[in-house]
């Protein structure tokens, strides 16, 4: 699925990206607050710190701004995890690595992971599964370090019990973001992360019985 493109009257690609970039910042701290359909385009240029008629250079319109928020995260989280993850490892120490690393980056872009669990709902219809998609290759990297513990038999899953570990690790990482008012009460984030990974060796020492 081709990436979604945002027109822009201004012809210079690296202005672009550096007013989007500016844009993006002031829109997370933004939404943080108000949520999207609160806030109003007005306000967004105002974050980002230049006039609405500058910001409508760069954008069409408000849900523009949403998927440009949603596209620029998903892109951050993927390319740090591609850095921290090692996928052809096949062992459980690197499974529970790749947990680490990711709840991790999960605790460092909590802010921007609140934004996209809470908004991205809101995204226009063409706009939305291409921002999915990207998730759902994040979720198989998951399944990729998976696979090379089954592989070199460090446990015996179904590929339907891959899937399902990979996209529970996902939506746990996300959790100590949307749920950190609750969860930073109970535990630290070393706390929670190692209860999560016992919780899933437990459940993968089981299911391989």
């Amino acid at each position: 699925m081709n990436k979604r493109e945002v027109p822009a009257s201004v012809k210079d690609e690296k202005l672009i990206q550096k007013r989007r970039d500016q844009m993006i910042k002031g829109a997370v701290e933004l939404f943080i607050k108000k949520g999207f359909h609160r806030s109003t385009t007005r306000e967004i240029a105002k974050a980002a710190g230049f006039s609405i008629g500058t910001l409508y250079e760069y954008i069409r319109k408000k849900e523009d701004v949403l998927y440009l928020v949603c596209d620029s995260i998903y892109d951050q989280v993927q390319q740090k995890m591609q850095e921290v993850i090692d996928t052809d490892q096949g062992d459980i120490e690197s499974l529970k690595s790749a947990v680490i690393s990711y709840f991790n980056l999960m605790d460092e872009m909590q802010d921007e992971v609140l934004v996209m669990y809470q908004e991205a709902k809101s995204l226009t219809k063409d706009a939305l599964p291409y921002v999915l998609k990207k998730e759902i290759e994040m979720v198989e990297m998951f399944e990729k370090v998976i696979h090379g513990c089954v592989r070199n038999n460090e446990v015996e899953l179904s590929e339907q019990e891959i899937k399902l570990i990979a996209h529970n690790i996902f939506v746990q990482g996300q959790m100590w973001g949307f749920r950190r008012w609750a969860l930073g009460r109970l535990y630290t984030l070393e706390e929670y992360t190692e209860l999560q990974i016992n919780y899933l060796l437990n459940g993968i020492n089981k299911g391989g019985q």
